[in-house]
């Protein structure tokens, strides 16, 4: 019951119409005052939910960094990491590209962080992914790209609702491997929404080592095995004749492996190590990929645990009650957060739906597209990347405008670069892993900004 007091009523009815989800929270409510064991910083963080259903039963959880500097005159950049079914909470923010990573009991600061350049917004996507939920849990199952992508845009138009400052913003999209789906999907969505109502200024997406073409992507590993004296010539001959890559995945998310096949593979596995990081063949493994957010791109490793030095901190940090707290997020339906999803039951054949046409979509509508991949990278190697760009540039009559070439980071080579039309870019990140901004933190902020700018990669030092 509400008091008689005008000003009770009023805040009486706010209140009704906020659990009715017909007013949203203003941002003061999500303003994150200090993470535990935080450093002092001058930009703004905000963190919470937002529904992404008419019945409020399912809601997605951000996190959002301002800009370091003049947030008010930087762009808006969306974040998002792949798996399907991983965090960009632990993943991206806290281990990427984020302002901070967790160290001890605290934070230590990420002096490459990309909220140098932008307002980075990193989202767990899809629901059941890290705070993420829904409290019906059949909506966890047979969750798939349309969803996904459908769920990213209302999460989009209802954030706006919560911090309208940036509905006008600049807005690129970046994300990295199976966000390969979930951007150029997204970004689709926006163009067709945009036709009724402007609301989304898209300059530009950025795909990191993404899944574009399953069979292009996944079979381009035997050759990078092989040149990286990961298999023998025998192995490497049978790996691209007898059994593919693709060939087994399909096999093994059809739930029937065929004996040929688990030969092949018993083979490649044996040869290349249990103790080479696929996702970075040149580290060490416990310095190894940030997290096994590929996983289900490596079905024949699911069950290793993957550099555990890193991901303990993260997990550990983001399931104290006290960062929880902070973060003004909860566990719901499940007891711990996770890199990755426990309860997600993702529909792993869109993995065979290629999204290189969606991103040609995009660029004939004038979306400028970067892809870039670390090249340390076996599970989506470069060679397929730039093999996939090259051909959408021929198909969509595109010129060289930027030869391929060597770009530089302070004096030393930061990777190599093509540009068609001067709106189609390839480029890579020298010793780099799946996770760039995780193991060449620096070079990929000088890509980032690059990109933001919409400058080619820096020719000289």
């Amino acid at each position: 019951m509400c008091s008689l007091l005008w000003s009770s009523i009023v805040m009486c009815v706010a209140l009704q119409l906020l659990q009715l989800g017909i007013v949203h929270p203003s941002p003061s409510h999500i303003r994150i005052t200090h993470l535990p064991g935080q450093p002092q910083v001058q930009f703004q963080q905000f963190s919470g939910y937002v529904n992404v259903d008419h019945r409020n039963q399912q809601a997605l959880f951000f996190y959002f960094a301002e800009a370091e500097k003049d947030a008010a005159s930087k762009p808006l950049v969306l974040w998002l990491n792949g798996g399907p079914g991983c965090s960009s909470l632990g993943v991206g923010a806290f281990s990427e590209n984020g302002p901070f990573r967790p160290k001890g009991e605290g934070l230590v600061r990420n002096q490459f962080s990309w909220n140098r350049e932008a307002n980075m917004l990193y989202l767990e996507t899809p629901i059941g992914v890290g705070f993420s939920y829904s409290s019906d849990t059949s909506a966890y199952e047979g969750v798939n790209d349309k969803i996904t992508a459908r769920d990213n845009l209302v999460f989009l138009k209802n954030w706006f609702i919560k911090f309208p400052e940036y509905r006008n913003r600049s807005l690129f999209i970046v994300g990295e491997s199976y966000a390969g789906h979930y951007v150029p999907q997204l970004a689709e969505l926006m163009l067709q929404f945009n036709k009724k109502e402007k609301l989304f200024n898209l300059k530009g997406i950025a795909l990191g080592n993404p899944v574009l073409e399953f069979a292009t992507d996944f079979n381009s590993r035997a050759e990078f095995f092989w040149s990286h004296g990961l298999i023998s010539d025998t192995t490497y001959k049978v790996f691209t004749s007898v059994c593919n890559y693709s060939r087994y995945v399909r096999e093994y998310y059809n739930g029937a492996v065929s004996p040929v096949c688990s030969s092949v593979m018993s083979q490649v596995s044996t040869e290349t190590s249990r103790f080479v990081d696929k996702y970075d063949v040149t580290l060490d493994v416990c310095l190894s990929s940030v997290f096994s957010q590929t996983k289900v791109l490596n079905p024949q490793q699911v069950t290793e645990t993957i550099d555990v030095c890193v991901e303990d901190e993260t997990v550990n940090y983001l399931n104290r009650k006290d960062v929880q707290s902070a973060l003004h997020a909860r566990l719901v339906g499940v007891q711990r957060w996770s890199a990755c999803s426990n309860v997600l039951d993702y529909e792993l054949r869109d993995l065979e739906i290629p999204t290189i046409t969606v991103v040609g979509k995009l660029v004939q509508e004038g979306i400028p597209v970067l892809v870039y991949s670390g090249d340390q990278d076996s599970v989506i190697p470069l060679t397929g990347s730039r093999t996939l760009v090259h051909k959408l540039a021929k198909k969509l009559g595109l010129k060289t405008t930027v030869p391929y070439r060597v770009w530089f980071e302070k004096q030393q080579v930061g990777g190599w670069t093509q540009v068609y039309g001067d709106i189609l870019s390839f480029a890579t990140i020298r010793g780099a892993s799946h996770e760039a901004p995780f193991s060449q933190p620096e070079r990929s902020l000088v890509l980032f900004k690059s990109f933001l700018e919409g400058r080619p990669m820096p020719e000289e030092f």
